[in-house]
């Protein structure tokens, strides 16, 4: 992200808190239609319901037909498979909103969690062309510097609906206090830590993988983000009998349906832990071998 002024960014007390009231921020409401991925992460759907806003689920544009959305997310690399979109669809996928006149909103937290290629901010020169009109990228450090409980994040972009955004949240007290923002200005500023959780992450993805593909799972996309999404295939078991058979195990996983139907057959499996317990898990996976 390059060419911002500091009246295209805007402190949020976590992401989480940011993507489920931007709806009612933004004035959606009823008559509008939010549209976000066929696999997602829920808070899309629940910012959308508070408003009674209309929702679609799609990953092509072309399926929407006739319809304008008011509000578009995109979430590269995603929450829950690891997905990095290429530059040149999160380019297509610009162009398409700005000929329609639709807020493109992209989910971003992830972006410094990649593994096998690399990811893209929508705010990217090569995606946006210089110009931030009509696009948000949002960003946190709870995923780049493992600061989760200081619900430090931030959104950037399009300045006229940043301005929107911050008209009404001073107005309801969300402002980030003044320690935190300290916080966010101080890990920003130091690349070397996060350098130092990308490797130590690296080598926890590198042993789960292995012992995930052993125990006959296949990992799909995966390519960035904390996470592998895991399935035994469309005519093995359902998400929710793998969750079960590998707590018998002690190891504890996401069921894929909580992100989407599309899920129904994998499970999200976080490298988030210690490296004695993804030691551990390793081990334990070895009994379905």
């Amino acid at each position: 992200m390059t060419g911002l002024d500091i009246d295209q960014v805007l402190p949020v007390i976590g992401s989480k808190e940011l993507i489920a009231s931007l709806p009612l921020h933004l004035g959606i409401g009823p008559d509008d239609l939010v549209v976000y991925p066929e696999l997602a992460y829920p808070t899309y759907e629940v910012g959308a319901a508070l408003v009674g806003a209309r929702t679609r689920v799609s990953d092509s544009l072309t399926a929407l037909g006739p319809e304008t959305p008011r509000l578009l997310w995109i979430n590269s690399p995603s929450n829950p498979t690891g997905r990095v979109l290429p530059k040149e669809h999160l380019k297509k996928v610009v162009d398409w909103c700005r000929e329609r006149g639709v807020l493109l909103v992209s989910d971003e937290c992830y972006i410094e969690c990649s593994w096998d290629t690399a990811s893209y901010s929508v705010l990217h020169p090569d995606v946006c062309g210089g110009s931030h009109e009509g696009i948000l990228a949002v960003h946190s450090l709870s995923k780049r510097s493992n600061l989760a409980g200081y619900r430090c994040a931030f959104v950037a972009g399009d300045r006229s609906v940043v301005a929107e955004l911050l008209a009404v949240r001073k107005n309801l007290g969300l402002q980030m206090p003044g320690p935190q923002q300290r916080v966010l200005a101080a890990v920003l500023a130091d690349d070397r830590h996060s350098e130092e959780q990308h490797q130590r992450y690296a080598a926890r993805r590198a042993t789960l993988r292995s012992a995930l593909e052993a125990a006959g799972f296949t990992i799909d996309h995966s390519e960035a983000s904390l996470y592998l999404w895991a399935t035994r295939g469309p005519d093995g078991p359902d998400c929710w009998a793998t969750v079960a058979e590998l707590a018998e195990l002690g190891i504890l996983v996401a069921p894929g349906s909580f992100y989407g139907a599309a899920g129904s057959h994998h499970v999200r499996v976080a490298f988030t832990a210690t490296d004695e317990r993804i030691a551990a898990a390793a081990s334990r996976l070895a009994a379905l071998a």
